[in-house]
């Protein structure tokens, strides 16, 4: 590899002895410089652009090009860090994605984090908390017949008295959680669908509109985010552990979502219940 003198194009074969040539000038009138050209894969320099694209395209030495911008880099590693870093990709899989809360949606989903978070009553393996949370507010745990939405509000409303994420509902009793709690009656038909009414959703069916009815879509807002500048609120548990894993509020980290929730879903406010 020769190391080129950017002022007089003086050539030597190892760098220590262009540094000791340009340290000899130092202190001359036209003190003499690095050549200012290096190729994007080796170290080898060149006095001019022309130069070190000629070698470049002589040895292959193009470089490693940004798929997305115009950035090279020496090294694939300096690449995919670049790319990782300001173009959201996701190098395990070879997937760019379109903003950043999408990438960290695939990254926390069971591509990655497999099925690591365990029903504390079944067999059952989850994700995320907020899917065991799903799990356990559907009622479809076997094991644990008593839990519902509504009785889990009840021992996480006990837990967090000052209304951390629960909302103060004085007069809230339960109830909607029962099974088939609402049957729409035939005047639910309006000659062409099975309409709702409470909301403007229609159905195809009968079976449909009762399902609509005794969906989480008439729920009473259980929960806010603990986040008081942001004003969403929740019907469910796992919507308000979705919604804090999306880190959309910036106000704590998913792994950190993930601990402190499983803590609660397992304490033994909820296992004796």
């Amino acid at each position: 590899m020769v190391h080129l003198c950017h002022t007089c194009d003086q050539s030597f074969y190892d760098e220590d002895g262009l540094k000791e040539h340009l340290d000899d000038y130092y202190d001359h009138e036209a003190a003499h410089e690095y050549a200012r050209y290096g190729c994007d894969t080796c170290l080898a320099i060149f006095n001019s652009d022309a130069a070190r694209w000629q070698h470049m395209n002589a040895k292959g030495h193009v470089g490693h090009e940004c798929r997305v911008c115009d950035n090279k880099y020496r090294s694939e590693r300096g690449l995919i860090e670049h790319e990782v870093e300001d173009h959201n990709y996701c190098a395990d899989c070879d997937k760019f994605f379109q903003n950043t809360n999408n990438i960290k949606q695939h990254l926390n989903s069971r591509i990655h984090r497999g099925q690591n978070i365990d029903c504390p009553y079944c067999r059952n393996c989850f994700t995320t908390v907020a899917g065991l949370t799903t799990h356990l507010e559907t009622n479809s745990c076997r094991s644990a017949p008593s839990l519902n939405r509504d009785t889990i509000f009840e021992i996480v409303r006990q837990r967090d008295p000052r209304g951390f994420i629960c909302k103060n509902l004085i007069s809230w009793h339960g109830g909607e959680s029962k099974p088939d709690r609402w049957t729409c009656t035939d005047s639910a038909w309006n000659g062409f669908a099975w309409a709702c009414g409470l909301c403007s959703r229609v159905c195809r069916t009968r079976a449909d509109l009762n399902k609509h009815l005794n969906s989480p879509a008439h729920y009473t807002v259980l929960y806010h985010c603990p986040n008081r500048n942001c004003p969403s609120e929740f019907k469910t548990l796992a919507s308000i552990i979705s919604h804090l894993e999306s880190e959309s509020c910036s106000l704590m980290p998913f792994d950190t979502v993930q601990k402190r929730m499983k803590q609660v879903l397992t304490s033994s406010h909820m296992l004796e219940f």
